[in-house]
């Protein structure tokens, strides 16, 4: 077995080719480490295809809103006053005035950056009906920020609550049996975080419900409460998880319906005994259905 010792280290560092730790395991009888693989894993058919991903057309009629009158401009508004905020909460930090909360903390990293894409964000909600679906590539021609920019830009926003992010693949053309996917652009809804509240004034907070309102969607919230308890498992599964998960739920759930009701139409007799005919005389628990 072969070893790798210190002049030969000292000899490879001398004429600029230093092996790499791949040899050097090789050299002394282990098993090379791999390299971690990057984020998301290749799809069955050999196309990469992030984690989470959703494919382009099946949900985006769910996922849009259309945005109301002035409510990107509000967005946007309220955007640049928790950058102002961001900042005072920053210095006060540094200068231990206050010990910052976790939301707070989000709020800091906000930065100019992610103004501007969130800006660009808010114009195409405005301009499509809410339908944002942009590259990275285009929001960085559109902001005139780099790539690396934008997707950090991206990933605090989503972070802090500005905007909701789904990733996509699409179908391609491929040579072979079965379809073949790749990855494409996210899609984009954005919200008004809630916590963003307290560092806005008065006149650019969301006003607050009627209490008869709120006195509803209690009331309704109830009603649907009390619906779904008197569901069977398969109505439940079809009524509350949606996607290929909730057929799977649907059929478990109508192999339990099933196993119950042949429970209750065939029970077995106790025999006579003096311990049974105790146990019989018992009042029988009624059978809930979740």
């Amino acid at each position: 077995m072969g070893t790798y010792t210190l002049s030969e280290a000292l000899g490879g560092a001398l004429r600029g080719a230093l092996p790499s730790s791949r040899h050097m395991a090789q050299s002394a009888g282990q098993r090379p480490m791999r390299r971690k693989a990057r984020s998301g894993a290749p799809h069955r058919t050999g196309a990469r295809v992030l984690r989470d991903s959703v494919e382009a057309g099946t949900f985006e009629e769910v996922f849009f809103v259309a945005p109301a009158k002035g409510e990107t401009d509000r967005l946007l508004r309220a955007a640049r006053r928790g950058l102002d905020a961001g900042r005072q909460l920053a210095r006060e930090a540094r200068a231990g005035a206050r010990v910052l909360t976790p939301a707070e903390r989000l709020l800091t990293r906000l930065t100019a950056a992610g103004v501007r894409v969130l800006e660009e964000l808010l114009t195409l909600s405005r301009l499509n009906r809410g339908r944002v679906f942009p590259s990275y590539d285009h929001l960085a021609q559109a902001t005139g920020l780099g790539r690396a920019t934008v997707a950090r830009a991206l990933a605090v926003l989503e972070a802090i609550g500005f905007l909701v992010r789904q990733r996509r693949f699409k179908r391609i053309e491929g040579d072979g049996p079965g379809p073949r996917y790749e990855q494409t652009s996210n899609a984009y809804r954005t919200l008004l975080p809630g916590f963003l509240a307290a560092y806005l004034p008065r006149w650019m907070r969301p006003a607050p419900l009627p209490e008869d309102e709120m006195a509803r969607r209690d009331a309704q919230a109830e009603d649907v409460a009390a619906m779904r308890a008197q569901l069977s498992c398969k109505e439940w599964a079809v009524a509350v998880v949606d996607g290929p998960l909730g057929k799977v739920l649907a059929r478990l759930g109508a192999a339990l319906d099933r196993q119950e009701r042949e429970s209750q139409m065939d029970t077995q007799p106790l025999q006579d005994s003096p311990q049974t005919s105790s146990i019989s005389s018992w009042p029988s628990r009624p059978t809930l259905q979740v």
